[in-house]
C-alpha cells in the first residue's frame, strides 16, 4: 500500500520558473529541428505569403507520400524544482502527457512559439500547438489510435482539467490546444489559488488543539474516529468520505483535525457545483484535499461531481443523512460523535494565554467545533483589548454566544439575560435546585459521556427542568438567571406560533424549534407549557387522538433532545405525567410569604430613591402579592414619586399594593367592598 505524499510546491531549493524554462529549451530545440524539416522538403518555404493561399506548387507537395514520422528527442529533463515533473508523477501521467502539456503551454510563456507554431501549422493566424502539431514535435503519427487517444475527453489529461481541445467544428488534427492559466501560474511557482474560485474556496482553520499519533485519543469517540480518518487518508487510498454530523461543524472539526494529522493540506468550498471542474483542478495542483461542510437544498449535482473525481481525497460534512440517490458511487459514511473531551484543550490553545480564571468552568455550557473556538478565542481577545482589560469569564461568554448563530428567533423571543443569583428572592430549597439545575448543564457531558451514565436508546444528553408555581412568583426569572449563570442567551417559546389547528403543523412547528436548540447553546423556555405538553386523554374523537399524538411525538422528540430546556406550568398538575418522568429537575415556587415578601418589597426598591421614614413592613403583611406584583406596585409608587419630583413614601408603595389588589379583582385591605 502506497502512502499519499502532500506537495506543498517545491521539495528542494530552486526557482520552478528555471525548470520550466529549461524544458522550453529544449523544447524550442525540437521545433527548430521541425522548421528546418519543412524548410528542406516544402518547396513554398521560402514565400512570404505561405499560409495565407495554397499555389500548384504547394497542392503538389501536399501530395506527396507521407514520410514516418522521426521519434523526437527527449524534452522531459528532471530536476527537482521541476513542478511538471512533480506533477506528473502525483497525477500518474506519462511522458507523453507531460510533453504534451508543455507544447499547449509554450505560446503563453514564450512569444516566440507563436510565429513558430503560425509557420508550422501553414496558418499564420494560428499561433497555437494543433492537435498535428504536437504530435508532429512529438514524432507520433497522426493515424496512432494511442496518440490520437491521448486528446480524448476522458483522457487523463482533459478528465484532470489540464488540457483543452478547442474548435471542434474543425477536423481533428487542426484543432487548438490550450492549458488553463492556472496551471501555468502554478508550474512557474505561483500558489496564488484560480481567479474563478474566490469567494468559494477558503483556507481550512488547522484545530486549536493538535493531535498526536504517538498519544491515546484524546477527545474519546471523536479523537477514535480523527486517528481512523486520518490512517485512511494517509493509505493513498482514493477516498471519499461523507461525514453526517449530529451538531453543525463537528463534520468540518474532525475533518480539520484528520487532515492536520495526516499532513495534508485542505480546501474548504463553500461554492455551487459549477466551480467543481476549478476546484478539483486546484487541488490537484497543490496536492490538497477538499472539504465541503453543508450542502444545499438539491445537493445530487453536488455530491456527484465531488465524489466522482477518485484522485482527490473529498470530505462532505453535513447534518443530513446520506441519501444513495445522490450517485451512483456511495461515499465512505461515517456518523461523527459530538466533540466535547478537547474543548478545554482546544480554548487554552486558542487564547494563546494563561487565564487567571477557571476556564472549564466558562466554557462548559458551549459546545463549539474547533473552528469556532478559534474564532470566538479570537474575538475574547479583541474584547479583552477594546475594554482594556484582561481576559476575563464575560469577554469569552460573549464571543462564544455570537458564535453560536441561531435560528430559533423565527420561532422564539431572544432574551440576553441582565441578571444574577442577587436578583432571586427564594426559599432555599428550590434556590438550591436552580444551583442544582446549572450544574447538571455544566457537567452533563462528563456524567453523561465520560462516566457512561446515559440511558441509551438514542437518548440525547439534554438537561429538562419544571417550574411549578403561580403567576409572578419568579418562574421566568428564574430561567433567566440560569441562563446569565451559564453565559447563554433565554429564548422564550411563543406558543401561539407553534400551535396549529391543522393536524400534524404543530409537530412539524415543534420540530424546528428542537432541530434548531440542538444546534445552538442556549437555554429554551417554554412557557405556560401546558398549552403543549398537557396530560393524555381518552380517546373518544378523532381530535383526541390526534392531541395524543402530538404528546406522543413531544415524549420522544423530549428523549433525543441535547440542548437546555425549561418549562413554566402555573398548574402542576395539568402535566403529562409521562413528561415529569423524563424531566432532570421539578421546582416548586411557592407563594411568598411575609418575610419573603418583605425581602422582595426591599430588593424591588434597591436601586430606587426613598424617603427617610419609609416603611415596608405594612404593605408586606396587610397585601399577599407574588414577586411579579410587588415589582408592578413598586413601578406604579416610583410613577406616582416622579410625577411630583419627590422620593418614593410609604403611602406611594400603598396605593401601588391597592392597585395590583384591584386588577386582580381582590378585595382591599382597609376599604372594604368596591
Amino acid at each position: 500500500m502506497t502512502t499519499r505524499t502532500p506537495v506543498h510546491g517545491t521539495t528542494e531549493s530552486g526557482d520552478p520558473a528555471d525548470a520550466l524554462v529549461t524544458r522550453l529549451h529544449a523544447l524550442r530545440d525540437r521545433v527548430a529541428q521541425l522548421v528546418e524539416q519543412r524548410a528542406a522538403d516544402d518547396p513554398t518555404a521560402s514565400d512570404p505569403l505561405r499560409g495565407l493561399y495554397l499555389s500548384e506548387e504547394a497542392v503538389r507537395h501536399l501530395l506527396r507520400p507521407v514520410q514516418p514520422a522521426r521519434p523526437a528527442p527527449a524534452v522531459l529533463d528532471r530536476q527537482p524544482q521541476d513542478r511538471l515533473a512533480q506533477l506528473s508523477a502525483r497525477l500518474g501521467l506519462t511522458e507523453l502527457d507531460a510533453a504534451l502539456l508543455l507544447i499547449a503551454l509554450a505560446p503563453d510563456l514564450d512569444r516566440a512559439f507563436e510565429p513558430l507554431y503560425g509557420y508550422l501549422n501553414d496558418d499564420v493566424s494560428r499561433r497555437r500547438a494543433t492537435v498535428a502539431l504536437a504530435l508532429d514535435l512529438l514524432g507520433a503519427p497522426l493515424h496512432s489510435p494511442g496518440a490520437r487517444a491521448r486528446f480524448h475527453p476522458k483522457a487523463p489529461l482533459s478528465r484532470l482539467g489540464l488540457l483543452s481541445v478547442e474548435e471542434p467544428e474543425r477536423p481533428f488534427p487542426s484543432r487548438s490546444l490550450r492549458v488553463p492559466d492556472r496551471l501555468a501560474s502554478h508550474l512557474l511557482g505561483d500558489d496564488t489559488p484560480d481567479a474563478a474560485l474566490a469567494g468559494h474556496v477558503h483556507p481550512l482553520t488547522a484545530p486549536p488543539r493538535p493531535y498526536d499519533r504517538q498519544e491515546p485519543f484524546p477527545d474519546g469517540e471523536f479523537g477514535h474516529l480523527v486517528h481512523r480518518l486520518a490512517a485512511h487518508l494517509t493509505a493513498g487510498t482514493p477516498l471519499a468520505v461523507y461525514l453526517r454530523e449530529r451538531r453543525e461543524g463537528d463534520g468540518l472539526a474532525c475533518a480539520a483535525a484528520a487532515l492536520h494529522l495526516a499532513g495534508i493540506p485542505a480546501l474548504r468550498f463553500t461554492g455551487a457545483e459549477d466551480r467543481v471542474p476549478d476546484l478539483l483542478r486546484e487541488a490537484r495542483l497543490s496536492g490538497a484535499a477538499v472539504v465541503a461542510p453543508g450542502l444545499p437544498d438539491q445537493p445530487a449535482q453536488l455530491v456527484r461531481t465531488l465524489t466522482a473525481a477518485t484522485d482527490v481525497p473529498v470530505l462532505i460534512s453535513a447534518p443530513r443523512p446520506y441519501d444513495p440517490h445522490w450517485c451512483d458511487q456511495d461515499p465512505l459514511t461515517l456518523d461523527v460523535p459530538a466533540q466535547h473531551a478537547g474543548a478545554l484543550q482546544a480554548w487554552s490553545a486558542a487564547l494563546d494565554e494563561e487565564p487567571d480564571f477557571d476556564l472549564a468552568a466558562t466554557i462548559a455550557p458551549y459546545h463549539l467545533p474547533g473552528d469556532r473556538i478559534a474564532r470566538a478565542a479570537h474575538t475574547a481577545r479583541n474584547l479583552a483589548r477594546f475594554d482594556g482589560t484582561r481576559l476575563s469569564p464575560a469577554h469569552v461568554r460573549l464571543a462564544a454566544r455570537q458564535q453560536s448563530a441561531s435560528g430559533l428567533e423565527q420561532h422564539a423571543r431572544r432574551i440576553r439575560p441582565a441578571v444574577d443569583w442577587s436578583d432571586l428572592v427564594l426559599p432555599e430549597r428550590p434556590l438550591t435546585q436552580l444551583h442544582e439545575l446549572a450544574l447538571r448543564a455544566r457537567h452533563r457531558d462528563r456524567v453523561l459521556g465520560d462516566w457512561r451514565l446515559s440511558a441509551g436508546g438514542g437518548r440525547g444528553r439534554g438537561v429538562l427542568g419544571l417550574f411549578a408555581g403561580e403567576s409572578g412568583t419568579g418562574k421566568t426569572l428564574s430561567a433567566e438567571v440560569v441562563a446569565a449563570e451559564l453565559g447563554l442567551d433565554l429564548y422564550v417559546v411563543q406558543l401561539s406560533s407553534v400551535v396549529d389547528k391543522y393536524v400534524g403543523e404543530t409537530e412539524k412547528n415543534l420540530e424546528r424549534i428542537f432541530t434548531e436548540a440542538d444546534r445552538t447553546d442556549a437555554v429554551l423556555l417554554f412557557d405556560e407549557a401546558d398549552a403543549v405538553f398537557g396530560k393524555r386523554s381518552e380517546v373518544k374523537d378523532s381530535h383526541d387522538r390526534y392531541a395524543n399524538m402530538e404528546s406522543a411525538y413531544l415524549l420522544q422528540r423530549l428523549e433525543s433532545f441535547d440542548g437546555i430546556a425549561l418549562l413554566t406550568t402555573n398548574l402542576r398538575a395539568n402535566i403529562d405525567e409521562a413528561f415529569t418522568r423524563r424531566l432532570d429537575l421539578v421546582v416548586d415556587f411557592p407563594f411568598p410569604d411575609a418575610g419573603q415578601r418583605l425581602a422582595l418589597w426591599r430588593h424591588s426598591l434597591s436601586h430606587v430613591p426613598c424617603a427617610d421614614d419609609l416603611q415596608f413592613q405594612p404593605v408586606a403583611a396587610d397585601f399577599e402579592l407574588a414577586g411579579g406584583s410587588i415589582r408592578s406596585a413598586v413601578v406604579t409608587a416610583a410613577y406616582l414619586a416622579a410625577g411630583r419630583g419627590d422620593h418614593v413614601t410609604s403611602a406611594d408603595l400603598l396605593e401601588g399594593a391597592r392597585r395590583e389588589y384591584r386588577k386582580a379583582g381582590r378585595l382591599v385591605p382597609g376599604e372594604g367592598a368596591w
